[in-house]
């Protein structure tokens, strides 16, 4: 349970309608199987100790009383588990009847909550057995239990871990305007449970899951839903037993349909209350709920969740495909936004024939295309130097062709060389004032063109390079409109492989070219074999490490520790954990040292959550200490050896 991680479970048992005592040993059953897999709560259906279609026999003492004894039962076989367990069962209070969640921890009742909205029409007529829980606040004795709130308004909280914390309704309510997990979610309820008995009808199950998922993003919370399957009458209506888990608009897991079982999911609450405290219009009233508590022990959750490598590129084909053409779009737009905004109707970039000048061009063209611009108003200037190589040169040459923008060669060799001369800097000596030298007279040369040509000077940089500050300070990193400023590297590469998809001919074949080149700024001079010799991952580390890294540390606000756990699992065979831990490492002294360059950063569109922009999205002092970061990383990869817990 440590870094938030809570494992929660959705179940559904085979049930007997009416036989109560044979439904309490299959909930038993399934309790025990769920806390044995690590469960630390486990929700199952509406009415499941009953049955949700015994009809007119919710209106039968004997049905009552066997419910009321089912529920005992179970709180007696479970009193050793160290498990939140919620079970759907009439109860009878005030000469009335509720349909009810019985919240259950180590024997005794935490509390019930009756279901609100009462449906009753189509195929539902709960109405006729059952009255709503609304505005009901008492207390009763139920299951041999005195002093148990009965009420819709209560929030269950571990005093160990408070940001494990639950709210409860009951199938319909979610279903309807205004439903209660908004108020049990702005009280403080990370975790909404559901205990359902949704019928299958044909659709269905797509809303279901949509409603599910959008309810768990619109709360910035986990939510359980746990729906009736086998067992119940099929006198009219069927059961699917439709599970489903999701957190933060995700689905994390999701039962196959017609069937019972349990599914489980690690719903991280670290990262829910992340985005609650992010977020300025999730208002929270913690004052609101009665508050439940219970004590539970953390204890070690083996994490089964799995967690994406590439955090920012989407999973399946078709939404890559469509998240490519609307990044590229929205690049495109802001970029033509600006030049119709001021008037300037031409555009000046640096093409080195890697992938970011790259993708800057491609965002150029699009942009000129959307203005009806011809594309002889983008100036490509290669502006080789000691560390070019042909590859990239004639890539960049070829680029500009098949897209029939302006081509220019300035080469900067002997401006360069001048420079060193007035400095006094041995040529020889290839330091960082070598390499930065090349990169600032470049920017030069672009600033001074974009004064001859009446014309905006394209960035190229990306969003992974100003995360690790991997840019010449007032070189490649000034610019007037930065295309590619929130494009992380791992981004970059696929949407250079969407333009190329979508290509033909010559342009399709230098792309792939681009693509298949090591990534590099070229300020070395090149191996014996005129190959690129400076590769950037040699230097600070792979970039699918870094962009991972990025998205949890900016997008969450993670921890080193966290994220090194979390690592350690998505790269599991692909990196060990000294080099996790040596690139991690890496990347939050980085950070934290090169703010500075992001502190006065271009204009450029936001394309993703993550963003650098000082004006809006990212706000850090230039001289803040990496210090506490880095000593919990240290101390987390000494307790993390050999753990994965």
């Amino acid at each position: 349970m440590k870094h938030g991680f809570v494992k929660v479970a959705a179940a559904t048992p085979r049930i007997r309608v009416a036989d109560c005592g044979e439904n309490a040993s299959q909930i038993i059953a399934r309790a025990a199987e769920a806390y044995q897999n690590g469960a630390a709560a486990v929700c199952f259906p509406e009415l499941c100790v009953t049955g949700y279609t015994c009809s007119d026999l919710f209106l039968q003492k004997n049905l009552l009383k066997s419910a009321e004894n089912a529920v005992k039962k179970i709180m007696k076989e479970t009193a050793e588990a160290d498990i939140i367990i919620a079970v759907g069962t009439p109860v009878e209070a005030f000469q009335s009847l509720y349909n009810c969640a019985a919240v259950i921890y180590r024997g005794r009742l935490l509390g019930l909550v009756p279901k609100i909205n009462l449906p009753n029409h189509g195929e539902f007529y709960e109405t006729r057995h059952f009255k709503s829980g609304a505005g009901l606040d008492a207390e009763i004795s139920f299951a041999g239990q005195d002093g148990v709130r009965l009420c819709a308004n209560q929030v269950f909280v571990c005093t160990e871990m408070p940001e494990f914390s639950l709210g409860f309704e009951i199938c319909e309510d979610l279903w309807t305007p205004g439903s209660p997990s908004e108020r049990l979610a702005k009280s403080g309820a990370t975790i909404i449970c559901n205990l359902s008995a949704s019928d299958e009808i044909i659709g269905k199950a797509g809303y279901r899951r949509d409603i599910v998922r959008v309810q768990s993003g619109k709360l910035f919370c986990a939510y359980v839903y746990s729906d009736a399957g086998m067992g119940e009458s099929t006198t009219d209506m069927v059961f699917s037993g439709h599970n489903i888990i999701a957190e933060n608009a995700s689905v994390l897991s999701e039962s196959k349909r017609f069937t019972t079982g349990i599914i489980y999911a690690d719903v991280d609450t670290e990262r829910i209350i992340s985005e609650r405290r992010r977020s300025t219009t999730f208002v929270s009233t913690p004052l609101a709920a009665h508050q439940a508590l219970f004590d539970m022990k953390p204890r070690k959750t083996v994490l089964t969740r799995k967690f994406r490598k590439t955090p920012f590129v989407p999973s399946e084909k078709s939404d890559l495909e469509s998240r490519c053409e609307e990044i590229l779009t929205i690049q495109a737009t802001g970029l033509a936004s600006r030049m119709a905004s001021t008037g300037i109707k031409s555009l000046v970039l640096g093409l080195s024939g890697g992938l970011d000048s790259t993708l800057a061009l491609i965002v150029s063209v699009h942009a000129a295309d959307m203005l009806g611009i011809g594309r002889d108003s983008i100036h490509a200037v290669t502006l080789p130097c000691f560390g070019t190589t042909r590859r990239t040169k004639s890539n960049a040459e070829k680029l500009a062709l098949a897209y029939g923008v302006s081509f220019e060669e300035i080469n900067i060799s002997s401006a360069v060389r001048q420079h060193f001369s007035d400095i006094h800097h041995d040529e020889s000596v290839t330091d960082v004032t070598y390499e930065n030298a090349q990169a600032r007279e470049r920017t030069q040369v672009l600033m001074d063109l974009s004064n001859k040509f009446n014309a905006l000077v394209i960035g190229t940089g990306d969003l992974s390079e100003l995360a690790l500050g991997w840019a010449t300070y007032n070189g490649d990193h000034m610019s007037m409109y930065a295309v590619n400023a929130s494009i992380p590297k791992t981004l970059v590469r696929y949407l250079t492989a969407y333009e190329a998809q979508k290509s033909e001919g010559e342009l399709k074949t230098v792309l792939l070219d681009v693509l298949d080149t090591p990534v590099s700024p070229e300020l070395l001079p090149p191996d014996q074999n005129g190959e690129i010799a400076q590769k950037t991952e040699d230097v600070v580390g792979p970039y699918e490490l870094h962009d991972y890294f990025l998205y949890y540390f900016v997008r969450f606000g993670f921890s080193p520790a966290k994220i090194y756990r979390m690592a350690r699992r998505s790269f599991e065979g692909a990196y060990s954990d000294e080099v996790i831990y040596k690139w991690l490492k890496t990347f939050v002294r980085r950070f934290f040292t090169q703010q500075f360059k992001r502190s006065c950063m271009p204009d450029g569109p936001k394309v993703g959550t993550v963003a650098f922009s000082p004006r809006s999205d990212w706000r850090m002092p230039s001289d803040a200490s990496a210090s506490e970061w880095l000593e919990e990383l240290e101390n987390a990869a000494a307790e993390q050896s050999g753990d994965n817990s």
